[in-house]
Formats: structure tokens, sequence, C-alpha cells
């Protein structure tokens, strides 16, 4: 039986955010961002409804199953690269232990963007939905897999209560009855997130089961313009990619070139 890497994730995660909350209490984050002053309006899923594209970039520079992708990128350096090619989205990974990221890389690149900015992590807290809108995110990503539907829905209620759109991920049809939470987006994961193995054939597969009056998303193993293309028939408004272009010297350079073939 393969290992199921998802699993293993949301165990650490648990401790990851329980370390968390002894370093700042949720009080003190709730003050902090209580006391922010009101974000400016980017919406993720009116940039994807806009758009032509629809292209989410993302900022990844690893995974558990292909590690190091990009070990040396700097969010400074790809992420404004991303916004000036054209992209309708942009997602940062913020786990270190699987992904080689950290919410320190929203931070430092809200200052340069007003592209709409989504923080990618294993989301099972509202104290993760507090650091999100604290470190200057846009949305947030809720993966089904990760939650019962009673904590999913808890959690889009908290973060839309923080201004935040949610992009509610899921992989199959035994995740449809997720779809009735009020997501701002809903989102199929090509990729089986206990095995790694992605098959873009799932999108496809899924897409007349999801709401129509939703913004979809497709997520992972997207590679080819044709079928971004084939998937806006399909339904598809967003398309979620970071492999393709975090492997390219110029990640920025590359997102441009394949939205110009789209």
């Amino acid at each position: 039986m393969p290992k199921d890497i998802l699993q293993e994730i949301v165990a650490a995660k648990r401790i990851e955010v329980a370390k968390a909350k002894e370093l700042v209490h949720i009080d003190v984050l709730e003050k902090a961002v209580a006391s922010l002053p009101d974000a400016p309006k980017r919406s993720m899923r009116d940039g994807l409804v806009s758009s032509s594209s629809g292209i989410i970039a993302e900022f990844k520079r690893r995974s558990p199953s292909k590690g190091w992708i990009h070990e040396d990128a700097r969010p400074e350096e790809v992420v404004p690269t991303y916004a000036a090619s054209g992209a309708s989205a942009l997602s940062i990974l913020t786990d270190m232990d699987y992904f080689g990221g950290c919410l320190e890389f929203i931070e430092r690149v809200r200052p340069m963007v007003e592209t709409p900015m989504m923080r990618k992590e294993f989301i099972i807290d509202p104290y993760q939905l507090f650091e999100a809108r604290k470190a200057g995110a846009d949305a947030v990503l809720l993966i089904a897999a990760c939650l019962s539907k009673e904590e999913c829905a808890e959690l889009n209620a908290v973060a839309h209560e923080l201004g935040l759109e949610t992009l509610l991920e899921i992989h199959g049809e035994k995740e449809l009855d997720y779809c009735d939470i009020d997501a701002s987006m809903i989102g199929v994961n090509n990729r089986n997130l206990g095995t790694f193995v992605t098959d873009v054939r799932n999108s496809f597969d899924i897409a007349s089961r999801l709401p129509g009056d939703r913004v979809l998303v497709s997520e992972s193993g997207l590679s080819d313009p044709a079928t971004v293309r084939e998937l806006r028939e399909a339904g598809f408004r967003g398309f979620l990619m970071g492999e393709q272009f975090m492997k390219q010297a110029d990640p920025g350079k590359a997102l441009a070139e394949f939205i110009s073939r789209i």
C-alpha cells in the first residue's frame, strides 16, 4: 500500500500550529489582525472570471514527490515577474517541511504586487487564517481531504469574516457534498494527495458534476496550453500551475510564453 503523504503532512501541521500558538497566543494574533487597516479589495475570484487565461501562478520551490524544483528561487525575484507576465492570481506555498515555503514569503512580496494572492497551505485551524490575513493574503486554500465537512464550513466562514476568499479543493466524487459550502471558488486537484500520482483527466471527469454557478479551478499536472483551452471549454476558469514554471531558469518568462500560446 502506498504511503499516505497527506496524513503525514496533516499530522506534522497539527504539531506546527500548536507550537505557533505557544509562541504567539491566538488573542495576540487576533488583536494584531483587528488593528490592521482595511485591505484593498483584490479578488482572486473576479480576477479569474475576467481573465482570458486564468492562470494562477504558484511560487513552489519543492514537493514531497519530486524534491527540490528550484531550491534557490527567491519570491522577491519570481513573484513580481509572474504578476508582470500576466498571472491572473498568485499562489504562495507556505509549508516549509514538505514544500520549502514559509508565511514570510507572502509578507515579503505583498508590497511588490497588486495581483490577488492566495496562501497555499494545509489549513486545519482558524489560527492559520488569522496568520494569512496578517501576512497580506487575499485568499486561502481549504482542502476537503484534510477536513470534515463541518470543519471546512467553519473555516470557510471564519475566512470570509476576515475578508479572505476561499478556494475549496476536492479530489473526486466522494467529496462533492462539500460543494454545498459557500466557498468563493471550487478547485479540482488532479493530484492524489495520498500518493501524489497526477492525472489531469480528473478535472474533465468531474466537471459536469460541479455547481454551474461557481468559479471552477483545475489544479496540478497542467503543462499544455491545449489542455487549458479544453478545460475552459469544460467550464473551468482558473488553472493553478507551479512546477511547469518553477522548473525553468526564468519562471516569469516561462509563464509569459505559456499564456501567449493559450
